[in-house]
């Protein structure tokens, strides 16, 4: 905090500046001006997702996006609900999204970017409930000054699809628990049904909802309503495409959560630690900032807290949820808790913080965020982007990400070369996968069954009839030896390598070999002579 005698100049400065606000504060105050207008706050939004999607084309120039966007993709393009690894939710939007935009690295980027910001839309349907003017944007300012919104999204995944789902079904639950209408919640049913097909996870903001309505003072009133018996049965029969599907196919989604579950009481105690520390990182400069505006009233605090309103208290029991119950498993069960995995929930603390003041805030505060907002955002873009860029184009990514669309069209050449055919199915490292049959030019589907992601399953016999592929990293043993298992059970294969080069804007970078393998249709077993390693199943019994 603050010296107290500095405090109060910074202040009394502060006021001075609302009164008499320098020349260039002025069209940032005409725009704070205009925020119960309607159109200030989605201008704030719309320039935050357009400079971090520009940050991304820049950064990953010369590289593939994230294997968790390519996973989300490929889950997606077959509709289910449910797949082996993830819920649904994730490849649902991939789809949806691709089915109206390009398939390219901008449009995915700009998906994700999109999620935040849709997410910063619906943090603001909260604020706006408690506060008006530049209070609601400096709610948003914060939260764009943690990682969640920038970093986070831009790996598109099971995680980061819940960024936006839950402030939405926060807002719900509490419009819900409110007004106690059926429409409501209908609306609290189906939404958290819906972050329950995003990540399991969300099991603890379903929970947090029940906290906190149990906690607060009005708990008889709702409880007595039909609001919460309706959410239940929406909210189940919204899962029950989900419950059905786990119940036929061997529920390996929870399969894949409970490997999380095998550690022990000194490996959950070192969990939690790092899952608070992480999470109190992640919101340090934030926290900082909150610090710097409200200096010495900071002190106000308890009696703030003590006179928050019932709708902020409900959020209040919420937060404390989102963070108590996942510890308490993570105690009891012994799971892993990386705090990546709650970063969706940051919100409800910068919305209690700057919401719960009773004392008004200068928007000269307000002003100097955006200014620092924009500065970031700026600097990201004009200096940390080109140099990330340049940095991997020489250094690269443990997954290969600079290699993805050469191994993806090399591999492709070489299997019209030698089929005559388009390449249908692909597999082997996962994020080579991926990206070939997102970058490829025949879009293989990926083949290996998410089943068997960490066993190393081996395809099945018609799978390899159709002909199939896989592509591996030189010196990923775990792949190779794979590999060795797949050509003992083809009757042809052929087993070639080469090696592919990072190239940024029109540099050279690192080299990486890839080894791939590749079983021709059934009937198609013929090669270029001297072309590639090549056994049939007559030479292998002679060796």
């Amino acid at each position: 905090m603050l010296p107290v005698p500095f405090d109060f100049a910074f202040q009394a400065m502060a006021e001075r500046s609302d009164r008499a606000p320098a020349r260039w504060r002025r069209p940032f105050l005409r725009w704070l001006d205009h925020v119960e207008a309607g159109w200030a706050v989605p201008l704030l939004i719309a320039c935050f997702v357009a400079i971090w999607t520009l940050y991304l084309r820049i950064a990953y120039a010369g590289s593939g996006l994230h294997p968790d966007t390519l996973e989300a993709w490929a889950l997606g393009r077959n509709f289910a609900f449910g797949y082996h690894k993830h819920p649904p939710l994730m490849g649902w939007v991939t789809a949806a999204w691709t089915s109206v935009f390009p398939l390219s690295d901008w449009s995915l980027q700009l998906m994700a970017m999109a999620n935040a910001g849709l997410a910063l839309f619906f943090v603001d349907l909260i604020s706006r409930r408690f506060v008006t003017g530049h209070k609601r944007v400096l709610v948003l300012l914060l939260l764009m000054l943690t990682p969640a919104y920038q970093f986070h999204a831009q790996r598109f995944n099971a995680n980061a699809v819940l960024l936006a789902i839950w402030p939405l079904a926060t807002w719900c639950f509490l419009r819900a628990f409110e007004t106690r209408t059926a429409p409501w919640a209908v609306a609290v049913g189906f939404t958290t049904a819906l972050a329950m097909v995003g990540k399991y996870y969300s099991i603890f903001l379903v929970a947090s909802f029940a906290f906190a309505a149990l906690a607060h003072p009005e708990r008889r009133a709702y409880f007595f309503s039909a609001s919460p018996w309706i959410s239940v049965i929406v909210g189940l029969a919204a899962l029950s495409p989900h419950l059905y599907w786990l119940a036929t196919t061997g529920a390996s989604t929870f399969t894949y959560a409970l490997a999380h579950a095998n550690g022990n009481v000194v490996s959950s105690l070192s969990e939690v630690r790092n899952f608070l520390l992480g999470l109190a990182a992640a919101a340090s400069v934030s926290a900082v900032f909150w610090a710097l505006i409200a200096g010495t009233r900071l002190k106000q605090f308890p009696a703030d807290f003590a006179a928050m309103s019932p709708g902020l208290r409900l959020l209040f029991y919420v937060a404390v949820g989102t963070i108590a119950l996942p510890v308490l498993i993570s105690l009891a069960m012994g799971t892993d808790l990386p705090s990546l995995w709650a970063l969706q929930g940051l919100f409800l603390f910068a919305v209690l913080v700057v919401c719960g003041t009773r004392y008004p805030i200068e928007r000269f505060y307000t002003v100097n965020v955006t200014v620092i907002v924009a500065g970031v955002a700026l600097a990201a873009v004009l200096v940390a982007a080109p140099i990330h860029a340049v940095y991997r184009n020489d250094h690269g990514y443990e997954e290969g990400r600079n290699f993805y669309v050469q191994a993806a069209n090399e591999l492709t050449r070489e299997w019209r070369e030698l089929t005559g055919e388009p390449l249908s199915a692909v597999s082997g490292d996962d994020s080579l996968a991926f990206a070939t049959a997102f970058y490829g030019p025949d879009h293989p589907r990926y083949a290996r069954p998410f089943a068997y992601q960490y066993n190393w399953g081996l395809p099945r016999k018609t799978t390899l009839d159709r002909g199939w592929a896989a592509l591996c990293f030189r010196g990923q043993d775990y792949c190779n030896r794979w590999m060795e298992g797949v050509s003992s059970r083809a009757e042809h294969f052929v087993k070639r390598e080469f090696t592919v080069q990072a190239m940024l804007w029109g540099k050279p970078g690192v080299t990486r070999e890839v080894v791939v393998l590749m079983v021709p249709p059934r009937g198609r077993s013929s090669a270029p002579e001297g072309a590639a390693e090549e056994f049939s199943a007559s030479r292998r019994a002679a060796e």
